[in-house]
């Protein structure tokens, strides 16, 4: 193949991944609106909540941090004492608090000034959000023993590593400071004096159960 017909394919294939991006993003938009209470549907077919729920014990106190709406927090707070979420979003915490029978506060997580301990903190993709995540994660050790995190990885798609070959956009989410592989994930855990204590892979994201 001649270097024309190259540079056209190429220039070809990057305008169809561009368009993979942005169909990708339509679709969860206009798919929330089909559920109940326009719940982005992949509450409900990855099932990521019973993950979160399943870790905690009747008893605990928890942190739920970059909370959204909320939907998560619900079910967090049928299954422990006491739930608390954080968003640094208003409009977040005023449809939390119509939707789960929580404590909620608007706050950058960053920055709050939190008070007392808890049994958990919860960091269920929000993690990736983080531009200075060891500093981040050292300010949560000061509350907790134990943390619940899920974050994606950069490797869950061959078209997702092709995009980064390609120069296109290949985040989930624009706002992402970072997208993990498993060993990233790992080291920076470490930084942070952090360790895994269990965790699964499913859907392209870990769920790790973190310790110091």
């Amino acid at each position: 193949m001649n270097k024309i017909k190259l540079l056209f394919l190429r220039s070809l294939i990057r305008s169809i991944l561009k368009f993979h991006n942005f169909f990708y993003g339509l679709a969860g938009l206009l798919s929330a609106k089909l559920e109940p209470d326009n719940i982005h549907p992949k509450h409900r077919i990855l099932d990521y909540h019973q993950w979160f729920a399943s870790q905690l014990k009747p008893e605990w106190r928890v942190l739920d941090v970059g909370c959204g709406n909320g939907a998560l927090t619900a079910d967090l707070a049928k299954a422990c004492a006491h739930a608390v979420g954080i968003d640094i979003s208003s409009s977040n915490i005023e449809q939390a608090k119509k939707r789960a029978n929580a404590e909620f506060i608007c706050g950058d997580a960053t920055t709050y000034p939190f008070k007392g301990e808890f049994d958990a903190v919860v960091l269920s993709n929000v993690l990736e959000h983080i531009e200075v995540r060891v500093n981040f994660l050292k300010k949560l050790k000061k509350l907790t023993k134990r943390f619940l995190i899920r974050v994606p990885l950069i490797d869950r798609d061959w078209i997702t590593l092709y995009k980064r070959q390609m120069g296109v956009e290949c985040r989930l989410d624009k706002t992402h400071a970072v997208e993990y592989t498993f060993d990233g994930f790992v080291n920076e855990l470490g930084e942070a004096g952090l360790g895994i204590d269990s965790y699964r892979i499913r859907y392209g994201e870990i769920y790790a159960v973190v310790k110091e």
